[in-house]
This record gives C-alpha cells, structure tokens and sequence, in this order.
C-alpha cells in the first residue's frame, strides 16, 4: 500500500527520493509527499500522480542531502495536501512518514491537543510528529523511541529533524521497513524496489526494532533499548527490474511473461526418475509434512482464489483434510489446530497483513506454518518455519496475472511431493510433471489469441454485469476471472460455481448480462452443458473457454475461446489466461488506468 522511502548521504537527496517514490507507484496511492533538511525545512506535498509532485520538486530544487518521502494511500482522511505525509510538528522540525495505522490516535490526539499541539489533519499519523515534539530533549532516536512506547497499532515509520541534518530514524511494526547499505550514505524504503538502483546490501527490520541511519553507518536497537547487531544481505539481482519493455502496460508485459514465470517454477524442481517434485525449502521439515493430516491455507484476494484451487488439487493427490481460509477471518475463529496440522499462508509480496497476522495465529497454537511467496526476504518467508518461493519475478501491475500463474504451478509441485509420500502412483505423479512442463507452450498458444480476444472485449465491453461460471478445478478461475474485470476494468463480474447457479444467480439473466463459461472437456463436462443450457433458455450471451475440438459447445454458445488440451488439475494454468487477456482489453477500452486500478493497492499492509 503507502510507500516509504529516505535517504541520509553526501548526495542531493531529492533525486533519489522521487526516483524511488516512482518505483514504489505500483503500490497504490492517491497523494505523495516529500521532506528535506537544509538551513530550511522543505516541504512538498500533491494530491494524485508523482509526477504532479515530481514537478513541483524539480522547479523548487531544494538542496539537502537527508530527507523522506512517501505515496499515501488513504486510511484516516481523503486524499488531500494536508493529509499527504509527511506531517509535522507545531514547531516544523520534526516530519513524520508512516505506513500501518495507529490505533490509539484518538486518545493520543486529545491528550496532546489538551497540552497545546494544534492539528492540521485528519490522519492518524500527524499524532506521530506532535508525540516525537513531546518526547524531544534533544536526542531524535530516543524520542522516537519513548513516543513509540505509547503507541498502539502498527507502523513502518521515518523521522527526521531540523537539528539533526546527518541522521533518520526508522520504525517498524507490523509493517515493513529494509534498510539500505551504501558506502557513503544509507537509505530505508518500505520496499527492496526503491533501493534496487543504489545498493544491493540490505538489512530487513523485525517488529518492534528501531534503527538510526547516518550517511555511512546505520544502528539498530529495539524498542526497550537493546542493541542489535544484523549483517546486511544481498538484494536478488534483477529481480526488482521495471520496465514496460516495448509494452503498453506492466499488467501486459506480465501476462505475455507467464510462460517464463511457470518455467522459472518449474526449474530445478522435477524429478521424473521418481515421478516427484524437488523442493528444497521444505527439506527440513519433510518429516513433519509427512505425518500431517490437516491441511489448512490461508490467503487474501488472487492467492485466496489459488488456495481454493489447492484445496481440489490436495484433496486428489492426497489423504489430507484440506481447509482454505481467508486469512483476514482466520484469526478471528475459533481454530481447530490438531496435532499434525500444518498452516500454507500464500502471499505474492510476503508482507499482506491478514496473512501474517494468520500465520502468527497458528504458530502460536503450535502449527507447522508454510510460506509461499514470491519476494525474497519478506517477513511472512522469515517467519514461516519452511517455504517455497515462486521466483515470479518483480510483479508491478496491481492485479495479478504471473505471481497467479506461479502459485498455481507451485502448489502442484506441492501437493505432488507429498501425494508421493503417501500413495500416488509414480504413474500419476510422471504425468502431471509432463503436464506442467507442456503449460509454458499451451499458455504461449493462447497468449497468440491476444487479438481475438480483444475482438469479442470490442464486443463486450459495454456490459456492466458479467456472470463467471465453473466446476471443480475452474470455479477458483472463475472466480478469478471474474476479480481481474473488476479490478481494472469496473465492470461488475460475479465468479460462481456453476452447479450453485440455479440458486439465486440465474435470475439476473438476461440478453445484456453475459456469462464466460469455463468448460473444458473433463470431468465435469456434461455438468457445465447444462447449465449454459440453462443460460442459453434465458437468453443469456455465453463466451465459452473450451479445449480446442469440444465442437459440441459451438452451437450452444455466442463466442468460443479454444485452449489446448492438457491434465484436467494442469488446464486452470491455460483456462486463466484468455480471463486475463479478456479484462486488460475491456479495461484498455474503457479508458482505465490499467496498471494502478482505482481505490486499490499492490501490497496491503494494513488488516
């Protein structure tokens, strides 16, 4: 969600800070702000794109070589200049930049209004800079430090002040913080991305750890005082690259790299002399996966979609009793932890909140907790006690298209190792192996159908309502599908169960309410007939996703979307992709920001 990014070194910080405010767009946001320290203070604030502030930086050009930036996404307040971050203090030397929410603003609002601090927002986060004032006698890091001890909530936070020109203090709790190494200067961003064109050497702060950043050195304390000591890592090569290419949107050029994304998930991982997966982020405690019994996956939004799916694929290829949760309900529950229980938490950035919170919850009542993300060195990888990461590559379209794609493989990969550990055949196993490593060239093979699709989203795009249905290992895609034309393109889509159509869905059809049918030849063939049957008495316009020969369809339907053939559990890996196509185009047509949806946030960090 909001992005944080500060830099203290010998270099002109305001280049550096909007640069990295710019790699952190793809977050989400409706207003940035930037602060500099100098003889003077300097402050900027704009409501919409960064580069309506970029502007306005560039024709100030303060000098200072320490200060804060930050893209907002609003919580407590609109999106205005006076909610923009950073806020400060009555006196104008202390700026705040934070991302989480406080929870006892309130109080702490009406206590410090009471002792004379006048407020010019309606944020949660003005209280930070008015408490850091209070708390100040002239060592910034423990004011910080004691104002931090009366607050409740969670934060990722910068601080700067007007006496201290060499030094930020950083914060977190809850809510990510990654120190950046260099040789003359240090920078923090709530985001590996906003420091990737300056330094590889990387340090991740843990909850409740306060750090101080000096232009060559940085000290990390935590919160009741003790001093750390942490070496720095190296921050993955390539793997924070942004770049359109010769595409028009990231969320394109990511569908187009799903053939890569399934291939790179894939290398290193297949064992066909056994029939079997080879997943080395789960040796240590392949033991434990063996003896489980009760499986339970816990996710938000697209990963929640590819838990559903797991759930099916589990249940098939192995004996485990299999749960999939939304991880912003789980911690809420009564949990029926059992002995051999072991919790997935799936999340693309490794820092959704809900899920961390969730996974947190588990291992408290004594699950195995399980990552699988895609960001290296993400706080649900270090608090998992084993995992798998996707290696998707740097998504930046807010909705997901490869990070999808990855989880999907992965999970397979998954289940098949431990379906193999019981009582799968290697039969059975060799098969879906073959079938995954087919994908690439089937998805490739739709992705060449780009221009028909965006024939029939010419066709459609004018609907306000559309009906997404499916069974079985499709109804997760229809779900899915369904997500992706509402995010980008504000079109109302509802995902269902075909089978539950007839419960309630069915009554709003009719000739201007379309239904995309997800229908390949398996198992459920016949079933899902039925009922664009059933749709099709009602008049309904049927786009249909079919495998290639399935001409029965034809005549029953208005469009048809042929995909190749593959293993019924592998085709949601082909299915997806014209859903996806489907919503870029209809979005393009519309006139939408197809990368930065409105409303909507690439990483949520706040429950």
């Amino acid at each position: 969600m909001c992005g944080i990014v500060a830099y203290v070194g010998r270099g002109t910080a305001r280049n550096i800070l909007i640069e990295g405010l710019k790699r952190l767009e793809y977050r989400g946001y409706d207003s940035s702000g930037i602060a500099i320290l100098n003889s003077a203070p300097y402050l900027a604030k704009a409501v919409g794109k960064v580069s309506q502030l970029e502007e306005r930086v560039r024709r100030d050009a303060p000098e200072g070589w320490a200060g804060i930036a930050h893209t907002r996404w609003a919580t407590h307040g609109k999106p205005t200049e006076a909610n923009a971050h950073p806020h400060t203090d009555c006196s104008g030397q202390v700026f705040v930049v934070h991302n989480g929410i406080i929870e006892n603003y309130q109080r702490l609002k009406k206590a410090l209004a009471a002792s004379g601090h006048v407020f010019h927002s309606d944020t949660d986060t003005e209280v930070l800079a008015h408490l850091v004032e209070a708390c100040y006698k002239g060592d910034l890091e423990a004011a910080v430090l004691k104002a931090l001890q009366d607050v409740q909530g969670t934060y990722g936070l910068a601080v700067i002040h007007a006496k201290h020109q060499d030094e930020i203090v950083v914060a977190r709790r809850g809510s990510p913080i990654v120190l950046g190494i260099g040789p003359e200067y240090s920078l923090a961003a709530s985001d590996a991305s906003a420091l990737s064109q300056h330094t590889d050497q990387v340090v991740f702060l843990e909850d409740n750890e306060v750090a101080r950043l000096e232009p060559s050195r940085f000290m990390i304390k935590t919160l009741d005082n003790r001093h750390v000591s942490r070496e720095a890592q190296t921050l993955e090569a390539g793997s924070e690259a942004a770049d359109k290419g010769s595409y028009p949107h990231f969320m394109l050029k990511e569908i187009f790299e799903q053939p890569e994304a399934v291939e790179n998930a894939l290398r290193g991982r297949l064992n066909h002399s056994e029939g079997v997966a080879k997943l080395g982020g789960l040796e240590s405690v392949m033991d434990r996966l063996k003896a489980a019994r009760h499986l339970i996956i816990v996710s938000c939004g697209t990963s929640y979609y590819a838990g559903l799916y797991a759930r099916y694929v589990f249940e098939t290829l192995t004996d485990l009793t299999v749960e999939t949760e939304l991880a912003s309900e789980f911690r809420y529950r009564k949990l029926n932890i059992r002995d051999n229980t072991v919790v997935l938490a799936i999340s693309q950035s490794g820092e959704t909140a809900d899920t961390l919170a969730a996974l947190r919850e588990a291992k408290r009542k004594g699950a195995l907790v399980l990552g699988l993300v895609n960001v290296v060195g993400s706080t649900i990888a270090r608090e998992t006690h084993a995992g798998v990461y996707s290696h998707a590559g740097s998504e930046i379209g807010v909705a997901s298209t490869k990070s999808f794609a990855s989880q999907l493989t992965i999970l397979v990969l998954i289940a098949l190792l431990l379906g193999r550990s019981r009582d799968l055949s290697y039969e059975e196993g060799e098969n879906l192996l073959r079938g995954l490593e087919e994908a690439p060239a089937q998805i490739r093979e739709v992705l060449g159908q780009s221009e028909r699709i965006l024939e029939l989203a010419q066709q459609y795009c004018s609907a306000s309502h559309f009906l997404y249905i499916g069974r079985k290992y499709q109804y997760p895609i229809a779900l899915e599908g369904a997500l992706k034309l509402k995010e980008i393109s504000y079109i109302h889509a509802e995902g269902y169960a075909a089978g539950e159509m007839k419960h309630g869905p069915i009554a709003l059809i009719d000739r201007s309410f379309p239904t995309v049918a997800l229908a390949p030849e398996d198992s459920s063939y016949e079933k899902i007939i039925s009922n664009i049957q059933e749709i099709r008495a009602r008049e309904g316009p049927v786009i249909a996703v079919t495998t290639r020969g399935a001409d029965r369809l034809r005549s029953m339907v208005d469009c048809v979307i042929e995909i190749p053939r593959n293993h019924s559990i592998i085709m949601p890996l082909i299915s997806v992709v014209p859903l996806q196509l489907f919503a870029y185009h209809c979005a393009v047509l519309r006139g939408c920001d197809v990368d930065k949806p409105r409303n909507l946030a690439k990483s949520v960090t706040v429950e």
